[in-house]
């Protein structure tokens, strides 16, 4: 029994567990955002270095990365900032550590790498059988459903990267 009077940060509204639904939306939402912000920067790398297409394997190596990092630091800016990007914020959604405050930039960073596990079923399977794109964007998107649906094994609504970097995805409302 709880003999303070104050309600555990989890079951208080503002702090429920994000159901998954509203985490895809969310996703949804966010990649159409970051969209925007990885063409222009994609742009920008493109002009200021002359590559054209097609683009030799180094090349190629080098823009995926600067993507990589470009998205990385969008992500782990916002989250350990205010626990919120623009997406969550319009979903009423905020990442929190177990105390219930924005996660520190290395959890963030952590968290960003492993969130990556979700498109790993795809990318192993293009890696192994590809070469048939609407086969591999089959597998792909039950790879992705897959690992988001483990969330529903999880009485706080987490993935995995979630577990792994002690975070989770709260309801602001």
């Amino acid at each position: 029994m709880n003999t303070t009077g104050a309600i555990p940060a989890a079951s208080t509204p503002e702090r429920r567990p994000a159901g998954l639904a509203i985490r895809l939306a969310a996703m949804t939402y966010e990649s159409v955002l970051l969209f925007g912000v990885i063409f222009m920067v994609a742009y920008a790398v493109l002009s200021l270095a002359r590559w054209t297409y097609p683009m030799a394997g180094s090349q190629r190596a080098v823009l995926q990365a600067v993507l990589f990092c470009t998205s990385g630091l969008y992500f782990v800016y916002q989250w350990s900032r205010t626990g919120q990007t623009l997406a969550m914020k319009s979903w009423h959604l905020r990442l929190v550590d177990r105390a219930g405050r924005p996660p520190g930039i290395a959890t963030a960073i952590a968290r960003y790498v492993l969130a990556w596990h979700l498109v790993l079923p795809g990318v192993i399977w293009v890696a192994l059988f590809g070469g048939n794109g609407p086969l591999d964007a089959l597998v792909t998107v039950l790879g992705f459903a897959a690992l988001l649906a483990l969330a529903l094994l999880d009485d706080q609504r987490r993935l995995l990267h979630d577990r792994l970097s002690a975070t989770r995805i709260v309801r602001e409302r």
